[in-house]
């Protein structure tokens, strides 16, 4: 009779807070396909960016965030709007694989673009809310990054200092403090986003 050893099904822990790990795009896409509840990023340096789950605090602001989008995306119907799931490919500018919390692209871009995978184009808003896992100077880069691929509008809203920087391309970087209102509207006609559940 043969005896046959157990095998462990428990998962395997990544910790890769205090390296960097270096992977190319095609690795990067499998990845992805492998591990599909997973949230990654890949920087046009090809370092790989595991971003863990949001505490609640964050899930809601998040989730009021993609709704005030989603309300005037849908009353307008000039563009489709993304959330956090959704991965960009900004390869062919020399750029990584990164996912916006949210992001917005006007409809006449977006003619004859494949949107089954990773979003091939620019999107011409972005917005990102920061944690309090976040590193700011790791969230300013990557919209420092987004600002050279050309996104027309990028938001980095700091909830935890009440401040929200517009990044805008070949424009100095505005800092608005306590903002009650961000006026999006010179990328997104009439888009004005409240601030009041932003906040912590």
């Amino acid at each position: 009779m043969t005896s046959t050893t157990p095998v462990d099904s428990s998962p395997l822990l990544l910790n890769v807070r205090n390296a960097t790990v270096q992977v190319t795009p095609e690795q990067f896409d499998q990845l992805c396909r492998d591990n599909p509840d997973l949230r990654l990023e890949l920087t046009k340096a090809g370092e790989l960016i595991v971003m863990p789950p949001t505490g609640g605090q964050t899930g809601a602001q998040n989730f009021e965030l993609i709704v005030e989008v989603g309300l005037w995306n849908r009353q307008t119907q000039l563009g489709r709007a993304f959330d956090s799931s959704t991965g960009y490919d900004f390869t062919a500018l020399e750029g990584g694989k990164l996912s916006p919390d949210v992001s917005w692209i006007a409809s006449p871009r977006l003619e004859g673009v494949d949107l089954t995978g990773f979003i091939p184009i620019v999107p011409d808003f972005v917005a990102e809310l920061r944690s309090p896992s976040d590193a700011i100077d790791r969230l300013r880069a990557k919209m420092q990054e987004y600002r050279r691929l050309g996104v027309r509008l990028g938001l980095l809203i700091n909830s935890q200092d009440r401040q929200v920087e517009l990044y805008r391309p070949q424009e100095d970087v505005v800092v608005l403090d306590a903002p009650q209102v961000v006026d999006c509207s010179e990328v997104m006609p009439g888009f004005l986003l409240p601030m009041a559940r932003l906040w912590i």
